[in-house]
């Protein structure tokens, strides 16, 4: 089985399975497949992305993973995660001469503004872990 997001000539949108990749020429090509909103029989496929589930790894195997997820554990433990507002709060504990540890994200400009004023900074071998909502 195989799901197509599909498109009519009226740009209405809409999915729909079919047994096989030629089952759904097969049934195009014969007027058998219609929008699910207009009744339209000109339809076609539409750009679509397929869905991939990304499984992390059930335990480091090698020396290097091992490290990288002690490196993790260590930072997570030990320093508060601001995401989006690494650099904001870097910035922020070096004017206040402050010495929290803190990890998050910036992009390269922020990242290299940082080293540029004196403000340490290093990235980390790792993403961060989704946050639930």
């Amino acid at each position: 089985m195989i799901r197509y997001s599909l498109r009519c000539k009226d740009g209405h949108g809409f999915e729909s399975w079919f047994q096989s990749a030629d089952a759904f020429d097969t049934l195009s090509a014969r007027g058998l497949v219609s929008c699910a909103t207009c009744g339209s029989t000109e339809v076609e496929k539409a750009l679509m992305a397929p869905k991939v589930q990304a499984k992390p790894l059930s335990a480091p195997v090698t020396e290097v993973e091992r490290k990288i997820a002690a490196l993790r554990a260590k930072v997570e433990a030990e320093a508060t995660y601001v995401g989006n507002r690494f650099a904001e709060e870097a910035r922020a504990i070096h004017e206040t001469g402050g010495d929290k540890p803190i990890w998050g994200e910036a992009n390269a400009t922020e990242a290299k503004a940082l080293i540029e004023d004196g403000i340490p900074v290093a990235p980390l071998p790792f993403l961060p872990k989704q946050k639930a909502n």
